[in-house]
């Protein structure tokens, strides 16, 4: 028992030393909010443990060579003078309030050979994260401002970006989710959506439809919207055409195997006999049986019906704009239909349970060939989906 406790002990001491040397290193290594996370874990734990003062004096270190590294990086962006370093500027006073507030819920900690507690500069930063924050959302309105003046798609994307952050920064500052909504209706791309049959063979009308439903795609997001049908409303930036080349369908097969199965099966039983053909006896007199076997054969006639289809065709991306081929992708499905099923003469008892499901099963009507077109057209909207989603319209 004494032996497993030190081993304990020896593991957990192990890890300590393993995690104060962590925290060391991240200090040595400039990383000083890691040395804070990893003292402050520690500390929670047991702040007056006299095992974990190492955490103190280095929470210590850390807490002030960041605040002053913060600081210092503060006063140089302000010299500089230039209003694009605003947001650094909001952020690392928000950091310095931040690191602050995880501290003070563990103050005060006790340096306990010194007698005293460790020292950490608190400041209340609040007048500066104001100023700032007020700064900030006046350059980012001016900035979509002259976003909103370019006037073309990428640029109301980053207004609408910058937009985002200001109602984070400062909600519904101005007209921001006004401006929002703006941005991205005229941010987004509308693609339109065609389907053509370049085949000699008949699309079914529900297969075109269903390829056409892009709301079962899944596939709008912020900045592209793809429909099916025109809307006369809208000015549509890109096309997407899928141009189908070939469709075949098989013939209707009906493929016939036969096999001859054999086995020995339990027939019943019989008494069992000696040498000199007399039955042999149990302890209690009674005639003993055993399992009669016979060999048993069955002929089984495997029948598989099997019909196939196959469309191939192109993806073609367009700038409507324009009226140039962005690119164009090789699209192919297909489906096959086979169903098994099986007839047998001679005693079923020699087929395997695999064989005994096939028995029962009887012919069944092979599909049309619309309704096979159809099926591979329900693989083929898969694979549509797959290319556009791998594929953008813009780069």
């Amino acid at each position: 028992m004494k032996k497993q406790l030190l081993i304990i002990s020896s593991f957990f001491l192990l890890i300590s030393c393993s995690s104060v040397k962590k925290t060391q290193q991240a200090i040595s290594n400039g990383n000083y909010d890691t040395a804070i996370d990893i003292a402050i874990e520690n500390l929670k734990k047991n702040k007056t443990k006299k095992g974990n003062q190492p955490y103190v004096l280095m929470l210590q270190e850390a807490f002030n060579k960041a605040r002053l590294r913060d600081l210092d990086r503060i006063n140089f962006l302000k010299k500089d003078n230039n209003p694009q370093n605003i947001e650094a500027i909001y952020s690392l006073y928000n950091d310095l309030k931040n690191r602050q507030e995880v501290l003070k819920p563990l103050l005060p900690l006790p340096i306990l050979d010194q007698n005293k507690n460790a020292d950490f500069q608190l400041v209340n930063y609040d007048d500066e994260i104001i100023a700032n924050k007020n700064q900030l959302s006046d350059y980012l309105y001016a900035k979509v401002e002259k976003l909103f003046r370019a006037d073309n798609k990428f640029d109301y994307r980053t207004a609408y970006e910058d937009l985002e952050y200001l109602e984070k920064v400062n909600p519904n500052f101005r007209d921001t989710r006004n401006l929002m909504n703006v941005a991205r209706q005229r941010g987004v791309d509308f693609v339109i959506v065609s389907m053509k049959n370049e085949s000699d063979k008949v699309i079914p009308k529900r297969l075109e439809e269903d390829l056409l439903n892009f709301d079962t795609y899944g596939l709008d997001d912020l900045w592209t919207i793809y429909h099916g049908a025109k809307n006369p409303n809208i000015k549509y930036d890109f096309g997407l055409e899928l141009n189908l080349r070939n469709i075949q369908v098989s013939p209707e097969q009906v493929r016939e195997k036969e096999l001859v199965k054999e086995k020995q099966v339990v027939d019943g039983f019989k008494y069992l006999l000696d040498d000199k053909g007399n039955q042999v006896l149990d302890k209690d007199g009674n005639k003993i049986k055993v399992d009669k076997l016979v060999n048993v054969r069955c002929e089984i006639y495997q029948f598989t019906q099997f019909k196939s289809s196959k469309v191939t065709g192109q993806v073609k991306f367009v700038d409507l704009n324009s009226k140039q081929t962005i690119q164009t992708y090789p699209i192919a499905s297909e489906f096959a239909f086979q169903h098994i099923y099986a007839n047998y003469r001679g005693d079923k008892r020699a087929l395997e349970s695999s064989f005994l499901d096939l028995i029962a099963l009887r012919v069944v009507p092979f599909p049309t060939n619309e309704q096979m077109i159809y099926d591979s057209g329900q693989d083929l909207k898969l694979r549509l989906k797959s290319i556009i989603t791998r594929n953008k319209f813009r780069n």
